[in-house]
Order: structure tokens, then C-alpha cells, then sequence
């Protein structure tokens, strides 16, 4: 989601549906219905889904800190980034990524309700160099229609293995399986359960990340989900393992004012997640922090070592998505991208860093 300014975010025009009151109702009752009976309404007005090759201008990014040559900050090194932009009007608010093969093709989610795919290309040194084979379609319903509406495709988290997306939902909260195909995305083969009471859920801070943990760690490959800033009682942010032996809601500690935008695993068992904040005096913030793994266990309040924070002076943006691959050479490799909200004062950026083991 946009960082909070104070005021509620607006619902973008639907492509190809009706606005006007009886739309609004619509949107208004989303958060309150199952996604489906949402859907048997909104579906009498929409389209069906086409597949859209978008062309997307690149610039590379060879300094993160603005002004200086500097490459290491703290355990990341930073290899290279691209600012991205199409004149194609769909292009943006890309909320979630992850790599079908390490560092190459992508896929991921826009929260104005797009799937999209990829493929990252790069220079003779190994950095990123452009973005090409880009396509966007937007989810459709159970019968194959253009759902077309924000609050029921505000799409925040994706985890992706086994040919199946899963991604998370925010408004209408809730985690959803699809069958992985770039030519024709359908809709959803399940719902998943998310463990966290439904109640505790909040309107536009719900479920910004889900992700696999390793096959042959202490969850033995379960999904789990973080929520952005729904709080317990405690100010701690709602978290769950939503399958599996170890079954439960847990909570990661709020540091400071960060909310959590998307998050991976590592190797190891610990749990990388991507924070971010906003404050007008300072502008757009974002840090990166590792919970162990022996803290990601139901009714644990689960805390970690900030790795790096950065501010305006680097080129970050609203930074929204973040996934973890291997290099050919070895190399753990941690990649971001944000979300520009389809506003002219921000930027799609992607970057990539080299996460030190050491």
C-alpha cells in the first residue's frame, strides 16, 4: 500500500467498469463480504482479461547512496538498480515480486489488481541493465471476468513454488492460490486460511507479506503471513504460520515508526523482512531486518537485528517488494523493488544487493 499521508488512499477508475453509487456501495461493503459474493456483483460489468505487453524504458542506478561511490553498508553490498517507466498507463504500483529462476524472470503483483511478468536483463559485468518480455493482465473472478475492483484486488504479498502463486490480500483480506501461467492467469484455485482473527485485520494495513519458509527448517516449508500494522494490544504487529505442525499466530515486535512491506526467507531459517516509513518532515524511509528463526514460532513476540536503514539521501522510493535468490558464483542476493503508486513525484525503482554471510 502507499505510505499513510494523513489522508485515505483513493480507488483508482476501473478499466472497462461503472462508477457512481451503486459501484461505491460495492467497494464499501468489499471489506465486509466474502471476496466471491463481491465478485457475482462486480463481474456483470467487466471484461475479460487480455494479456498486455508493456514496453519499459530503463536507466541504471550505479550509486545507491546519492553522490557517492560507496558499495557497502553494513552486510549488503550494492551491485546495481534500474529507475523503470512505460508510457503504458497499467505500468506501476508493483507491490510484490519473486524470481521463477535466480536473478532472470519474474513474477509479481500490483496492488490496483495486475499480475505482471518479466525478465531482468543485465550488462557483461553481471549488473541489472533493463527489463524486458514485460506483461500485465488483471485478475479476474471465478467465471474468467475482470474483477476491476481495489478493494477486492489490493494484492500486497506473493509467495511463489510447485507452479502455484499464492498471494495476500489487503481490504478484502485474505490469501488465495493460483495456478502459475503467464499466458493466462486464472482465477484462484483456493482460499487459504490466515490463522490471525479476521477482526484483528485493519482496512488498508492487512496482509503485506507471505512467504515460504525453507523446506528443510523447523517449519518444514509452511507459508507465513505478516500483516503491515494490524496491532495486538501490545502495539506488536500481527503474524502467522498459516500451515503445518507449528499452526499459530505469533507477532513481530514494531520498532520505531516502520510498517512492514514484504518479506523472504533466507537459507537459514531467519526471516528477511523489508520496512518502511513516511513522515513529511523527513520524507520516505526503508530498513531491512532479520528475525532468527527460533523467534518465528506461535505466541512468540518475534524481534531482530536491523541489517540496514536508509533515507532520502539513497535511492529508495516507496520500497514495497523483496524476494532472495543465488547467484551462479554462491553469492546470497537480496532484490527490492517499490511501488510508485502511478504518482508523477515517484518512481518504479528495482535494486540489487549482495547479502554477506560473514
Amino acid at each position: 500500500m502507499a505510505p499513510d499521508r494523513g489522508a485515505p488512499e483513493g480507488v483508482p477508475s476501473s478499466r472497462g467498469g461503472v462508477r457512481g453509487a451503486v459501484l461505491g456501495a460495492v467497494l464499501t461493503a468489499a471489506a465486509l463480504v466474502p471476496a466471491a459474493a463481491a465478485w457475482s456483483v462486480v463481474q456483470a460489468h467487466s471484461a475479460d482479461a487480455a494479456v498486455e505487453r508493456v514496453e519499459i524504458r530503463s536507466w541504471p542506478i550505479r550509486s545507491f547512496r546519492i553522490g557517492s561511490a560507496q558499495t557497502r553498508f553494513g552486510p549488503l553490498e550494492f551491485v546495481g538498480g534500474l529507475e523503470m517507466a512505460s508510457a503504458d498507463r497499467d505500468f506501476g504500483a508493483l507491490s510484490a515480486f519473486r524470481f521463477l529462476d535466480p536473478g532472470g524472470r519474474i513474477v509479481g503483483v500490483a496492488d490496483t489488481g495486475f499480475w505482471f511478468f518479466g525478465r531482468l536483463e543485465r550488462d557483461a559485468e553481471g549488473r541489472p541493465s533493463g527489463m524486458a518480455d514485460f506483461t500485465m493482465q488483471q485478475m479476474v473472478g471465478p467465471r474468467g471476468k475482470v474483477i476491476g475492483d481495489k478493494g477486492l484486488t489490493d494484492a500486497e504479498g506473493l509467495a511463489v513454488r510447485d507452479g502455484i502463486a499464492t498471494a495476500s490480500f489487503e481490504r478484502a483480506h485474505r490469501v488465495s492460490e493460483y495456478r502459475l501461467d503467464p499466458a493466462d492467469m486464472k482465477s484462484q484455485i483456493r482460499d487459504l486460511g490466515y490463522v490471525i482473527p479476521p477482526r484483528e485485520m485493519r482496512n488498508n494495513r492487512g496482509l503485506e507479506t507471505i512467504a515460504y519458509a525453507p523446506k528443510d527448517g523447523a517449519l518444514a516449508g509452511a507459508r507465513v503471513v505478516v500483516s503491515e500494522k494490524s496491532l495486538d494490544r501490545n502495539g506488536n504487529i500481527f503474524a502467522a504460520i498459516i500451515e503445518g505442525p507449528g499452526q499459530g499466530v505469533f507477532t513481530v515486535a514494531r520498532r520505531g515508526e516502520f510498517d512492514i512491506t514484504d518479506g523472504a526467507f533466507l537459507p537459514d531459517g531467519d526471516l528477511l523482512l523489508l520496512e518502511r516509513s513516511y513522515a513529511i518532515s523527513r520524507g520516505v524511509g526503508m530498513r531491512l531486518r532479520r528475525i532468527p528463526s527460533a523467534d518465528i514460532r506461535k505466541g512468540a513476540v518475534a524481534d531482530g537485528e536491523i541489517l540496514f536503514e536508509a533515507g532520502m539521501t539513497y535511492q529508495i522510493d516507496n520500497m514495497e517488494g523483496l524476494d532472495v535468490w543465488r547467484r551462479a558464483d554462491g553469492a546470497l542476493m537480496v532484490s527490492l523493488i517499490s511501488d510508485d503508486n502511478h504518482s508523477i513525484l515517484q518512481r518504479n525503482l528495482y535494486l540489487e544487493f549482495v547479502l554477506h554471510e560473514e
